[in-house]
């Protein structure tokens, strides 16, 4: 017999990162349920964690403190009983923040004195070695996030980046303790409290690392990172005799309908995907210039569409290439620039909805929030993966709906046809 309440509490910073956190789990044998937002009241369905998923990444600092304890509170009173706050594996943040502020907000909320932060996930090609992220061989600022339109990463150096948004204290975990065991990892923990350190970037380079630091940080109560450190977790509780197996954890409600791809995202990932698609299959590109003309993009993209998805999927899309974006951007405005995109997008998505799409592919965190906000999502069981960091899901509605919510760094070149073949139901 399973366990009343739900084990382990987290909190992502976009959607797709909380889905990315989701799977991780799933695929070590815990019910996952994932929210959108704070619920108004536990999902009626069991979970061995939840995860919260917000919209706080880029957002300024102090709306995200607020946000981020308003969900750990939340998961605090579901009976969680070790929190988890998970970003992105490229450590996405400014100087401004938001993840070492949010760090420190959530670590006095729960009176602990340390944690770690490692955003490494080797499925995915992301290292860290001596403290320095690698994105496959090459440097974070090496890597293509030194263009990042909102996070533009320069320094691959995370204990030098986590410092600069935090008073607290940072230190580093050096892979030579973590290729030692998880005891080595938990005497290097006990050192660095001696010497003041709250927060420390971990070293992982490869999955068994992960495994190692998942059981090093069993005690805590408080973990930081990307997606990938979650993989060890669920052992823990297994070990403690507190979870145990109920059968398949990433069962998915059969969901029929049309189906759809949107992408946001401007990464190379989703530029090669999107190029992909193009060569064979319906494509309809959202022009900013256009939509801040006053153009009715939003209804050419569903009379194309209109016209091709009962017959065939159909992808819309606004990405673009790095230099694409900047030119947008001189004219329209950062912010700007993303904000209609993004609403021009959930629009489209509310518009599919009412003409029968049930599933829907999703490219990019910013545009995947966007769009299970305008579908009105309020949480979602997660499902089988993908592509590594990418599960399928199903909203836990009567009828639902399923969903593909994928970073925009993530997935393979074909990854929209894999993904639709799964929302479908159907084997790779």
């Amino acid at each position: 017999m399973s366990q009343a309440k739900p084990l382990l509490g987290c909190i992502a910073d976009d959607f797709t990162g909380a889905t990315d956190l989701a799977n991780m789990l799933v695929r070590g044998g815990m019910r996952t349920v994932q929210t959108i937002g704070v619920p108004a009241e536990m999902p009626a369905v069991a979970a061995d964690a939840l995860v919260i998923a917000l919209k706080s990444r880029t957002i300024p600092a102090a709306e995200a403190i607020e946000q981020s304890l308003a969900a750990l509170r939340w998961l605090q009173q579901q009976g969680c009983t070790q929190f988890f706050f998970k970003y992105c594996s490229t450590f996405d943040s400014t100087d401004a923040g938001n993840i070492g502020q949010v760090t420190d907000a959530l670590m006095k909320e729960l009176g602990v004195d340390f944690t770690i932060a490692c955003p490494a996930f080797p499925e995915n090609g992301r290292t860290i070695y001596r403290g320095y992220l690698f994105v496959a061989d090459a440097l974070l600022n090496e890597s293509g996030m030194e263009n990042h339109p909102l996070t533009p990463m320069t320094d691959a150096n995370l204990v030098r980046v986590l410092q600069r948004q935090t008073a607290s204290k940072v230190g580093l975990v050096r892979y030579d303790a973590v290729a030692r065991g998880a005891a080595a990892v938990q005497e290097r923990f006990t050192a660095l409290r001696a010497d003041g350190v709250k927060m420390a970037i971990a070293d992982a380079v490869s999955d068994k690392d992960l495994f190692t630091l998942g059981e090093a940080c069993a005690e805590l109560k408080l973990i930081t990172g990307g997606s990938g450190v979650a993989l060890g977790l669920p052992e823990n509780f297994r070990r403690a005799g507190l979870l145990h197996a109920v059968g398949e954890a990433a069962q998915l409600p059969k969901v029929d309908g049309l189906s759809v791809v949107l992408a946001g995202s401007a990464s190379k990932a989703t530029n090669a995907q999107v190029a992909e698609w193009k060569a064979t299959r319906p494509s309809f590109r959202i022009d900013p210039l256009a939509l801040a003309r006053g153009e009715d993009v939003v209804g050419q993209a569903l009379a194309f569409s209109d016209e091709r998805i009962k017959n065939e999927p159909v992808l819309i899309y606004a990405t673009a290439t790095s230099d694409e974006v900047k030119a947008v951007q001189k004219e329209l405005g950062v912010a700007k620039a993303g904000h209609i995109v993004e609403q021009a997008l959930a629009a489209i998505a509310a518009g599919l909805k009412q003409r029968g799409v049930r599933q829907f592919v999703v490219a990019g965190g910013e545009t995947s929030g966007a769009v299970v906000q305008a579908l009105d999502v309020r949480a979602l069981r997660i499902g089988p993966q993908i592509d590594p960091g990418v599960p399928a899901t199903a909203t836990l509605d009567a009828q639902p709906i399923a969903l593909a919510l994928k970073s925009g760094n993530f997935g393979t070149v074909d990854f929209f046809e894999k993904a639709l073949r799964a929302l479908a139901g159907k084997a790779a």
